[in-house]
C-alpha cells in the first residue's frame, strides 16, 4: 500500500484513541462502497486506497442526486470534490449542505466540500503551464486536484509557443517543481517544448481549443502523442487525471 498522509492520520487517531483498531482496518480495507438511495454506489475508500481524492462528475447529474452523494462524502471523509460543476449546482450544495465549508472555482467549475480540516501536505510541488488563456479552466482543474492531494502548486499562465520568449522567465520561477503540466490547445506544441528543457517529469494535457480539420483538441492530442521530447500524454481536457498522476510523482519527491 502507498504511503500518503491520510494513512499517517488515520494510524495517528488510533495512537491517540480516536479510533479503534478495529475502525482502523475497515478504513484501511479499501472496500468501503456504500449506496446512497438506489442512485449511485459511491467509493469510500479511494482516498485511502489510492492518496487519490474521490471526485464526483456533476456534468450531467440531477442536482439533488449531486447533492446527496456529496453530503455522503462529506459526512465519511470530511471533504468532497465535484467537477464540471455549475454556479447554479454549487448553490444548490451550499443550501443543502449549509454546516459545511463550500467553495466553487468558476475557472476549474470545481466545488470543493470540507468540513473544515485541512489538508495535509506532501511536501511535493507541481507546477502547471498553459500555452494560451483559453487553457486555464482546464489547468485549475489540475491545479486544485494536486492541492487537493497535498502538493503545493506554482503556475505560468500564457506562455505559448506563438511568443516562446515568454516561457523563458517562466521557467525560471518553476524550477522547483517535481512534475510539470503543460497544457495547450491548437497545435499542442509547448509540452514537447517544455519537456526538452527540464529534468523532472511532463505531462502533456491537449485542450479542446482550436477549430476546423482535427479541431476541438484533436490535432493537440495528436501532436503530444508524436512528440520526440520525452512526456505522458493525458486525454483532452484531462486536468483531473493530470492534477492527479502529478501529485503522485509530487509525493515521492517530497518524501
Amino acid at each position: 500500500m502507498a504511503k500518503h498522509p491520510f494513512l499517517m492520520d488515520l494510524l495517528e487517531e488510533v495512537r491517540t484513541g480516536k479510533r479503534t483498531p478495529q475502525e482502523a482496518l475497515e478504513e484501511i480495507s479499501g472496500l468501503r462502497v456504500e449506496e446512497v438511495g438506489s442512485l449511485a454506489r459511491i467509493d469510500l475508500g479511494r482516498t485511502l486506497r489510492c492518496g487519490i481524492p474521490e471526485v464526483v462528475l456533476a456534468e450531467g447529474k440531477d442536482t439533488p442526486h449531486l447533492v446527496a452523494i456529496m453530503k455522503r462524502y462529506l459526512e465519511t471523509t470530511g471533504r468532497c470534490i465535484a467537477s464540471r460543476a455549475t454556479e447554479e449546482q454549487a448553490d444548490a450544495v451550499r443550501s443543502g449542505i449549509p454546516d459545511a465549508s463550500c467553495e466553487y472555482s468558476p475557472d476549474a467549475r470545481m466545488i470543493i466540500l470540507s468540513d473544515g480540516r485541512p489538508v495535509p501536505k506532501t511536501g511535493g510541488t507541481v507546477a502547471i503551464i498553459t500555452a494560451g488563456t483559453s487553457d486555464i479552466r482546464v489547468a485549475e482543474e489540475a491545479r486544485i486536484i494536486a492541492e487537493e492531494m497535498g502538493c503545493t502548486t506554482l503556475t505560468a499562465y500564457d506562455v505559448g509557443a506563438a511568443g516562446i520568449h515568454r516561457l523563458f522567465p517562466a521557467l525560471q520561477k518553476l524550477k522547483d517543481a517535481d512534475a510539470y503540466i503543460v497544457c495547450a490547445g491548437r497545435e499542442g506544441t509547448l509540452p514537447a517544448v517544455v519537456a526538452g528543457l527540464v529534468g523532472r517529469p511532463v505531462i502533456g494535457v491537449p485542450v479542446s481549443v482550436g477549430y476546423g480539420y482535427m479541431g476541438k483538441g484533436e490535432a493537440a492530442l495528436a501532436s503530444m502523442l508524436q512528440s520526440c521530447a520525452v512526456l505522458a500524454v493525458v486525454n483532452i481536457d484531462a486536468g483531473f487525471t493530470a492534477g492527479a498522476f502529478a501529485a503522485q510523482i509530487a509525493h515521492g519527491a517530497g518524501r
